[in-house]
């Protein structure tokens, strides 16, 4: 019999870069590794948010921390600043492509084709971009953990929605092409599927319209935070998370399960 093999379930001194990382599920995964250890880079679209984010952090009394403004829908700026971030930090094993937004649209109206565009750009493509642009710091490393954000609604659809649906439908299989890919490499492709979860895009839904859904479609009852999807991408990342590869995990309270 094979002796035990202890796994590491740290990833301090990894380097991780997460993008969409100024609120919601973002900042918290931002706050959760710069509490485990591990050197990160906040990113997003507004720079005095990102900054905000990273003197949070600072003021945890960490250090390994640094914000950069990114606009994951410019390629050039994906790569210019993944690559600034592994020479800042002397690597880059971990990518979290959480970015993304809500915007209702209904197909044969007018701003559904804007919405389609930017849908797939921010919430799809960006994720391939990050993830070619991570690939050469990641294969120096010997080891890498992408993680790809996607969405209850990457395993069905609510009315109105149909780009963003499209998009997260994508990022499942994105996924699981580069997993495929990318695998014999010892660097693992994985999909988080957030349900309902506090966030600025839940925010414009008031209160107690939360209340009935999440009684009514969640067996918890209630909507999740941000730190408890936070949670679930650290463990995702762990090294020892060695031989989970290519699947799409919901958070989201049971919601997918749920027949009536």
């Amino acid at each position: 019999m094979e002796p035990y093999q202890e796994l590491s379930r740290s990833i301090a001194g990894k380097t991780a870069l997460i993008t969409g990382a100024a609120s919601g599920m973002g900042r918290a995964t931002a706050h959760l590794f710069a509490r485990e250890g591990a050197n990160v880079a906040v990113t997003d679209l507004d720079p005095e948010a990102v900054e905000a984010v990273v003197q949070e952090i600072k003021d945890a009394g960490i250090t390994h921390v640094r914000g950069w403004t990114m606009d994951v829908s410019d390629p050039d700026t994906i790569k210019r600043v993944i690559d600034e971030t592994a020479a800042h930090f002397g690597g880059l094993e971990i990518l979290v492509n959480n970015a993304g937004f809500a915007m209702l649209a209904d197909l044969g109206e007018e701003g559904y084709e804007d919405s389609w565009d930017k849908s797939l750009n921010v919430m799809l493509s960006s994720h391939q971009r990050a993830a070619a642009a991570a690939l050469p710091h990641m294969r120096k490393a010997g080891w890498g953990r992408i993680v790809n954000v996607s969405s209850t609604e990457g395993l069905g659809a609510t009315p109105h929605n149909s780009p963003y649906a499209a998009a997260k439908h994508g990022v499942i299989g994105l996924t699981r092409g580069l997993a495929v890919d990318l695998g014999r490499e010892n660097i693992t492709v994985n999909c988080i599927c957030p349900g309902p979860i506090r966030t600025g895009i839940t925010d414009a839904i008031p209160d107690e319209h939360k209340e009935i859904f999440a009684k009514r479609r969640v067996p918890l009852r209630r909507y999740g935070i941000p730190e408890e999807v936070a949670n679930i991408t650290l463990s995702v990342v762990l090294p020892a998370a060695s031989f989970l590869n290519g699947v799409h995990i919901p958070v989201d309270g049971g919601l997918t399960i749920k027949n009536a």
